[in-house]
């Protein structure tokens, strides 16, 4: 039986053992799905024990993406990009191949929400590693522009200078953003904290859809923001969680699987 795994610390919360389970069962593959934790100093030896007992590839999830990226024999254009890896695939030859699937389980959870991205104006939050992962594939849906900002502006700058062949990209402070968007995403960890981001709510307007790349049980504090100023829809991360895990399985297995009824099993 093919063995997959995902990394994290921590990770005891993980909800990739459940999701790559029922991706197994819809798809009828047999394979074998475990979380493990690795100390911080400790990712590769953790990985390298992994692919020795027969690992066919894994997950990486935080604080692990960069290790990942550096370990890789061969990257993606997504993980090139992203400079950020979250799925690793031992190759026939035994070399480690790396990819970045965030981007792509985001745009997969817009389009499942119905939420066009074509000639849109999209507000990215943020211009950490989890930003720098979904550019591409929001570049690629072809919005009207992308703005991110950021606290730091010479952040912000030089993550839209790096993508700018691939669309309409600017960049701004905080404190700058003073009008509604179509699109607004979160790409900060402040919802985690039960903090806001410090952007005005003239973000928001009643057609604006918000998105938190954050998830939890009940809705996140930036969505709960986004609702009380009056916004059409707001999404939290989940679906991204299930969206590029789908992208993973279809890395490693050459199936993807559908997405929405594992949304509702974790929702339930």
């Amino acid at each position: 039986m093919d063995k997959y795994a995902v990394f994290g610390n921590p990770i005891v919360q993980s909800k990739s053992p459940l999701i790559h389970r029922a991706f197994a069962g819809q798809t009828q593959q047999e394979l074998s799905y475990e979380a493990i934790f690795a100390e911080e100093d400790k990712f590769k030896e953790r990985l390298n024990e992994f692919l020795a007992s027969g690992g066919k590839g894994c997950n990486v999830t935080m604080p692990f993406k960069q290790q990942a990226f550096q370990l890789a024999d061969k990257l993606s254009e997504r993980a090139q990009l992203a400079e950020a890896v979250n799925t690793l695939t031992v190759d026939k030859d035994g070399k480690l191949l790396a990819d970045n699937t965030d981007g792509a389980g985001l745009v997969a959870d817009f389009h499942l929400n119905n939420v066009n991205l074509r000639d849109a104006r999209i507000l990215l939050i943020g211009a950490g590693g989890a930003a720098r992962g979904v550019l591409k594939p929001l570049l690629d849906e072809k919005p009207e522009k992308l703005v991110i900002c950021n606290r730091t502006l010479s952040k912000a700058q030089a993550l839209a200078q790096r993508f700018a062949s691939f669309g309409r990209i600017e960049a701004e402070e905080f404190s700058d953003i003073q009008s509604a968007f179509d699109i607004v995403i979160n790409s900060t960890s402040t919802s985690l904290t039960g903090g806001l981001p410090p952007v005005s709510a003239k973000i928001f307007s009643s057609n604006t859809v918000a998105y938190d790349m954050v998830y939890s049980d009940s809705a996140t504090r930036f969505n709960i923001w986004a609702n009380d100023n009056g916004v059409a829809l707001t999404l939290d991360g989940l679906g991204m969680l299930v969206g590029q895990a789908a992208e993973s399985f279809l890395v490693w297995r050459g199936v993807k699987p559908e997405i929405e009824p594992v949304i509702k099993l974790l929702r339930n």
